[in-house]
């Protein structure tokens, strides 16, 4: 199986990827599981790259539901080393709108139901997180998204919520007060993943609603989600072809040797099965 260093993981209306050539299906099995489906890896100008649909072909995952861990192992499998998170988001914001674009470099965690780490099972590891997002990634987006005459916000803070229902409005404006940029139900513990497998992740929000903190738009309702998103899908399927075009980028960022000390335990002390389910992950590391 041929390596392929691009990975494309869409969300909500990002289902599937047609301008893909050259298309092989591969069915991957990770120590954590199954993936949320198969991953489609094909030809997009030139650049081999893997697709994953977050909550699989028929968006039948729920937020809590989705194999994080097995998700991201299978790009790190398949070779991936840049690794692009498209999304739908509610503003908090009111200069952030439905159609805007948000790049985020932070994120606020207010899941409850996820295991949001490789480590465990008798090896501890530990990785800087402070820069969640990586930054030549998120440069490369944003670049990209302008190029698309989309207004786009580059930085902010992406709460993740548990789901899947809405907030209700007491959350909502709470987490305003919090100074949040836009909500959201994925990206974590997706981008925590990432770090662990040194892979380089950064996202694209696409703006659907203002959640139901907003005094004169309407409450948020799916109908009016899916109405943006699919307004937006196609407008992400053309900044991903433009960014896409923009790697390999450099891999001097903390991303690429995330976990090179992170490892606490001994390799003395880490049970075998552990130590293989994590060799993928570890073992260029602890010998």
């Amino acid at each position: 199986m041929a390596e392929v260093k691009v990975g494309v993981i869409g969300g909500s209306g990002l289902y599937q990827m047609n301008e893909l050539t050259d298309i092989e299906e591969i069915k991957l099995s990770t120590p954590f599981g199954d993936p949320s489906d198969s991953y489609i890896v094909g030809t997009l100008d030139g650049v081999r790259i893997a697709f994953l649909a977050r909550h699989g072909r028929g968006h039948r995952i729920l937020p809590s539901e989705i194999n994080y861990r097995a998700n991201i192992y299978g790009f790190k499998k398949l070779g991936v080393e840049w690794l692009l998170s498209v999304s739908a988001v509610g503003s908090m914001k009111e200069h952030i709108a439905p159609l805007h674009i948000v790049i985020p470099d932070q994120f606020f965690d207010q899941t409850k139901r996820r295991i949001g780490t490789f480590f465990g099972q008798g090896v501890v590891g530990h990785i800087a997180f402070a820069n969640p997002v990586c930054p030549n990634l998120a440069g490369l987006l944003e670049r990209s998204c302008r190029q698309s005459g989309i207004t786009t916000h580059m930085g902010g803070t992406y709460i993740c919520i548990e789901g899947p229902q809405f907030s209700t409005k007491a959350e909502s404006r709470i987490y305003r007060q919090w100074g949040v940029d836009v909500i959201g139900m994925t990206n974590v513990p997706e981008a925590k993943l990432a770090r662990e497998a040194e892979i380089c992740y950064a996202s694209m929000a696409l703006v659907t609603d203002y959640d139901c903190w907003h005094e004169t738009e309407e409450t948020v309702t799916i109908e009016a989600v899916i109405a943006y998103l699919m307004k937006n899908v196609n407008n992400a399927r053309a900044i991903l072809r433009t960014a896409v075009q923009g790697l390999p980028l450099p891999r001097n960022c903390e991303c690429a040797t995330a976990i090179a000390t992170g490892v606490i335990t001994q390799r003395e002390f880490i049970p075998d099965k552990t130590y293989e389910d994590l060799k993928l992950l570890i073992g260029k590391y602890v010998k």
